[in-house]
């Protein structure tokens, strides 16, 4: 029996609910809500036999030596370009052109989204990391890894990202599935759908929020289990049918081009301790599936 953290999405709800299954493979899904609590115990301590991880986590992980496996199978994906939202009563007409210098707020530094639309800005709009002012509310899922000196904390106690933006303290923030419904709230990029879809036809890829891995451990005290789990997973993607399988992609072939991607936006905006590429990151793959 295998503890697996993952979110219940329609890919994986059939496999949760014993519709789908692996022969030998039994998996205790545990009820961790929002998923990204998850996130800190298996990039630390490797918490969990099976877990969904955000991809900047993933990948700090990697680069700090912690000993994990990424198994090509991407969990979330999302176009992030409505992600980032304004005021529009303390600051009307705020376009993208007007983030240098402004104050912007974001979970973390190294959240999966912000990092997806620091590099959106930067490659796409002109707007380089450091040329915002950052306010963070939590620190990174690694210890190890410190924010830029140009990311500030919110003072711990106050008020969250949220009240923040409401009350004019913030100029701009990001936030992710839980975006908020606010009617003085707008998103930067007017017409982020439509730039979304230009991003995606430019790349040929949604950008990836989440992805499964297993400890290094685990894989070696049990090999076959590897296979299974992506075999499962396999499954439930197959069964969420093409729509789900084009927006997430398996198989480290489909994956090297948005990975390649994700770790050039990673190393740009200084979260990676030490760089590497997308062979490093995947040789594991090449030892169990």
């Amino acid at each position: 029996m295998l503890n697996a953290a993952v979110k219940r999405y329609p890919h994986t709800a059939p496999l949760m609910d014993g519709a789908l299954r692996e022969p030998g493979l039994q998996l205790n899904w545990l009820d961790i809500e929002p998923i990204h609590k998850a996130f800190a115990p298996m990039a630390r301590r490797q918490a969990y036999d099976v877990s969904e991880l955000a991809i900047a986590t993933l990948l700090q992980a990697k680069a700090y030596g912690k000993p994990i496996i990424m198994l090509p199978v991407v969990l979330a994906a999302r176009l992030q370009q409505g992600c980032l939202v304004y005021n529009r009563r303390h600051r009307p007409g705020l376009t993208v052109k007007d983030l240098a210098g402004a104050r912007v707020g974001v979970r973390a530094y190294t959240q999966t989204t912000g990092m997806w639309l620091r590099g959106i800005l930067d490659e796409t709009y002109g707007i380089a990391p450091e040329a915002v002012r950052w306010t963070t509310f939590e620190g990174a899922h690694l210890e190890e890894y410190q924010d830029p000196a140009f990311v500030s904390r919110a003072p711990a106690g106050g008020k969250g990202m949220l009240q923040m933006l409401i009350d004019g303290e913030l100029d701009a923030a990001i936030f992710g599935n839980d975006l908020p419904r606010h009617e003085d709230i707008g998103p930067v990029i007017a017409d982020h759908a439509e730039a979304d879809q230009r991003w995606l036809a430019t790349h040929g890829f949604v950008p990836i929020n989440h992805v499964l891995t297993i400890p290094t451990a685990v894989a070696q005290a049990n090999p076959e289990a590897v296979g299974a789990v992506y075999r499962l997973f396999l499954q439930g993607k197959a069964a969420a049918g093409d729509a789900a399988r084009r927006r997430l992609p398996d198989g480290i072939e489909a994956l090297r081009a948005p990975l390649a991607k994700t770790l050039a936006f990673c190393e740009r905006q200084g979260l990676m301790p030490r760089p590497f590429g997308v062979d490093e990151l995947l040789a594991d793959c090449h030892d169990y599936l």
